[in-house]
């Protein structure tokens, strides 16, 4: 038999053994906690990814929101009193110009034409008989056998029969008219709406019942506001050729649905309103779009592109490598001469889908940094993992 340890040489012993196992782990740990690529050591570079700025051509747009209305509207409405006999045409269907659309009862009309008409005939007749006295009177008068008084008594009469005639073909003409306005004819070619009234119904010229109405919808116009500062911008570029547009002049605009469609036919700008919306400092803009299909209706929401010109020399760079100061000025990343990362303020006009177009603050072959900018500060050293370059891009500023 071997002779047994002491028991403190033998506890002495495992708890040596045990102290060095926990140091042997907890130096593993610390390796394996270390091997992660994101971890720099003291002075090491952080690996960035960067963006290489370069010109690129950029077509500038702008988005005005607006409305389609009518080309025009007529408003079919009751030019005499009477019973609605017939209603000729069907609701939302096209109609031409000077087309009968109702038809009011004409027969109190057509009567009071015939009355008229009589008067005027017996009129005519009085105006016969007085002129036939009237020259008998001057021959008496010549031979000194009816006084002066008696022949101008009866040219007197004479002209009140004339003015009885001209009365009358006045009051013909009158009850004419009434006759024809029994016939509601609409005043212009598009596409009626709804009938206010049905047959049977009673209508009144003091009242001016609204029977229908009837909207030209080729073309169509879109009722856009803008900007006034905006405005006058838009002029001096379209004075100086920068903005698309066509043989007459006028600008060119395209035709955004909601869903983002765009519309096939191409419009132009034609004026703008000539007062200024005190509240909202704005100007109401109206372009005409062709509509042949009549795939724009009044009312309907839409947004008019309008194309100002195309930059060569563009500078773009993507929205989520731009932040903020603290006075709200936009400013980003790029890595330094010294590789170390450089703070700029930019000047960012306007959006190109998910970038900013950059006026100021950056110049061709910058690198601006696009990822880690949680981690990179102003001086921080950097190292490149990887480039990019920016795409030709349209550019449009919505309102």
């Amino acid at each position: 038999m071997m002779p047994k340890k002491p028991f403190s040489t033998a506890l002495a012993g495992t708890v040596s053994l045990a102290v060095s196992a926990i140091m042997f782990f907890a130096g593993c740990g610390k390796k394996q906690a270390g091997a992660p690529g994101g971890m720099r050591g003291p002075g090491s570079p952080l690996e960035v990814s960067v963006l290489t700025v370069a010109p690129t051509t950029v077509t500038l747009t702008q988005d005005l929101p607006g409305r389609i209305s009518a080309f025009r509207i007529a408003e079919v409405r009751a030019r005499v009193n009477g019973i609605v006999l017939h209603r000729l045409f069907t609701e939302g269907a096209d109609v031409k110009e000077g087309q009968v659309l109702y038809e009011i009862d004409p027969a109190p009309y057509q009567a009071a034409l015939e009355s008229a008409r009589g008067t005027l005939a017996r009129a005519e007749a009085n105006v016969t008989t007085a002129r036939l006295k009237e020259e008998r009177y001057k021959q008496l008068l010549s031979a000194k056998v009816i006084s002066k008084q008696d022949y101008d008594d009866a040219a007197a009469a004479a002209g009140s029969y004339e003015a009885d005639v001209l009365s009358g073909k006045a009051a013909v003409q009158t009850a004419s008219i009434n006759l024809d306005y029994t016939k509601v004819t609409s005043p212009v070619a598009g596409r009626i709406g709804i009938s206010q009234v049905t047959e049977g119904a009673y209508v009144q010229a003091s009242t001016a019942n609204l029977l229908a109405t009837v909207q030209q919808l080729d073309p169509v116009y879109v009722d856009v506001t803008q900007a006034s500062s905006e405005l006058l911008r838009l002029k001096r570029e379209l004075a100086a050729g920068q903005l698309k547009a066509d043989d007459s002049g006028k600008a060119r605009v395209k035709l955004i649905y909601e869903n983002g469609e765009i519309y096939s036919e191409e419009g132009t700008l034609q004026f703008s309103d000539v007062t200024v919306n005190a509240t909202t400092n704005s100007v109401t803009v109206r372009a005409i779009f062709p509509n042949p299909h009549a795939d724009l209706l009044p009312g309907l929401f839409v947004r008019a592109r309008l194309e100002e010109g195309s930059r060569s020399d563009a500078i773009l760079v993507p929205q989520l490598a731009v932040t903020h100061n603290s006075k709200g000025e936009p400013t980003a990343l790029v890595v330094g001469a010294d590789s170390t990362a450089e703070l700029r303020v930019l000047q960012i006009p306007r959006a190109v889908g998910n970038q900013w177009l950059v006026a100021g603050g950056l110049k061709s072959g910058d690198q601006v940094i696009t990822d880690n900018l949680q981690r990179v500060r102003p001086g921080t050293p950097v190292k490149v993992a990887s480039t990019s370059a920016p795409t030709n891009a349209t550019a449009s500023i919505a309102h």
